[in-house]
């Protein structure tokens, strides 16, 4: 599929220039659109006006990506994806994390599970990773205790749910209890369909889909929609090894390029994969859970927009955020943090002042490196457009006068009673200069960040100050 272009979109719009979307001009909204930015509804004059109906339908069409978003419970999406590659363009919405709540554990179990995953945060380069939704699942197949259950996790979680079971009065049951979180429904297959549409419909629910054959996939998604089912989700099914897992791969990946490049439209769904499968071969929970983590991340790396899991260990699910982390960041703009004057621990005026670039990852790594070595300092971050000290200086982002202009801007000399900085060890090149230009004394420092507290205790502590 061809890139959309902002002219493709601007010729869609008034053209008018009105600024009552926000942008300075249609051309720039037209870029703040394909951006995701901005929404086409943003643009009330090509509502309020008749003669612009035609460009109205035009542009919805145009701007509405091969794989269709669907959003589940208040406001969490899945899919909305236009490229098969990450570095073509970037991929929007991550991975949903689901895990698993069986009808048949315990109350205090599920009390303590819900508690868990409700909890389940983990803070990486600024950013907090964390679990999507609870899928609960009908093991018993006992209305009243499935109800139950759905009742206790609608209560105590606020995070999006789906009901699963193969059984559509069971899924009803749920829904009539969950009538307000706009639930996942799952599944409907060649057998249920029309039960599970009719529900879909009836209370403005997402579906999914379970088909394990691609070509058979193809025409029970079209009858679905024909019944006027929109939001659809397609699960080719997921085995724990061998040629089965296999073959739900390949359909997985054969199903995305047929929307992406094809436009197959009956195809450009969401797709949602099971790695709780790992548990039907492995009954010792580590390896269940090391068999699991790595099920999950193939599904992932293989286009999988919703997981569901059962593990809770850190360990298993900590590889997995940090993959979508990296998965979902947009390669066109590095994750950076904001330029400025940080102090790390209870820094004082004698304190020393590190200099590093706003590169997330670097900047997180410094600070906790001075952080664990238990060492009170200000960290200094240059504007290095998200770019790590060696690319920074590579393409000439970190510039003696660019430190120059960071002390002034931030006022450093107002924070601490010397005039001495510490460069990273890789920028020892322009200690001189930076010298000259700034009139601060420079210390080449570490260039492993780890060994920062060291440097401290025998460069800086020994003589009270540098």
């Amino acid at each position: 599929m061809a890139r959309i272009s902002p002219l493709e979109v601007y010729k869609l719009l008034p053209g008018i220039n009105c600024k009552k979307c926000g942008a300075d001009t249609c051309m720039a909204f037209a870029s703040q659109l394909i951006e995701r930015k901005k929404k086409v509804e943003d643009c009330t004059v090509l509502f309020e006006e008749d003669k612009y109906k035609e460009k109205r339908e035009k542009l919805i069409e145009l701007l509405t990506p091969p794989i269709k978003e669907v959003v589940i419970g208040d406001g969490l999406k899945v899919g909305g994806e236009e490229v098969l590659y990450r570095h073509e363009l970037t991929f929007f919405n991550p991975t949903a994390l689901f895990i698993d709540i069986s009808d048949d554990m315990s109350d205090e179990e599920i009390e303590e599970r819900v508690r868990r995953i409700n909890k389940f945060k983990i803070e990486r380069v600024g950013q907090e990773l964390k679990l999507d939704g609870i899928a609960i699942r009908c093991k018993t197949n006992d209305e009243v205790r499935f109800g139950e259950v759905v009742l206790k996790v609608v209560e105590n979680s606020k995070m999006p749910i789906a009901l699963c079971s193969f059984n559509p009065e069971i899924i009803e049951v749920g829904l009539g209890i969950a009538i307000n979180r706009r639930p996942l429904i799952y599944a409907a297959t060649r057998n249920n369909w029309k039960k599970f549409a009719e529900l879909a419909k009836n209370y403005n629910c997402p579906l999914v889909v379970y088909e394990e054959d691609i070509e058979k996939m193809s025409d029970l998604v079209q009858d679905i929609e024909e019944y006027g089912v929109s939001d659809i989700i397609l699960d080719f099914g997921t085995y724990p090894q061998g040629e089965p897992l296999a073959r739900a791969i390949e359909n997985m990946i054969s199903a995305r390029r047929a929307a992406i490049e094809d436009g197959f439209k009956p195809l450009g769904k969401p797709i949602l994969g099971n790695a709780t499968v790992a548990w039907l071969v492995e009954s010792d929970p580590i390896k269940a859970s090391h068999l699991e983590s790595s099920l999950a991340a193939s599904l992932m790396l293989n286009y999988a927009d919703i997981i569901f899991m059962h593990t809770l260990e850190t360990w298993a699910i900590l590889p997995l955020l940090t993959l979508r982390q990296n998965i979902y960041t947009d390669p066109r703009v590095p994750i950076q943090v904001e330029p400025g004057l940080y102090a790390i621990g209870k820094p004082n005026e004698s304190s020393p002042v590190l200099v590093t670039t706003n590169f997330a990852l670097t900047y997180y790594t410094v600070a906790s490196d001075v952080e664990a070595g238990k060492v009170d300092a200000y960290i200094l971050v240059l504007d290095t457009e998200g770019l790590a000290v060696e690319p920074a200086l590579a393409g000439a982002k970190f510039t003696a006068s660019l430190v120059k202009e960071h002390l002034e801007k931030f006022k450093v000399d107002e924070k601490v009673n010397h005039k001495t900085i510490i460069i990273p060890g890789m920028a020892a090149r322009l200690s001189g200069e930076i010298e000259d230009i700034t009139g601060w004394r420079v210390l080449v420092g570490p260039i492993d960040s780890s060994r920062i507290p060291k440097f401290i205790e025998e460069k800086w502590k020994k003589n009270g100050k540098a």
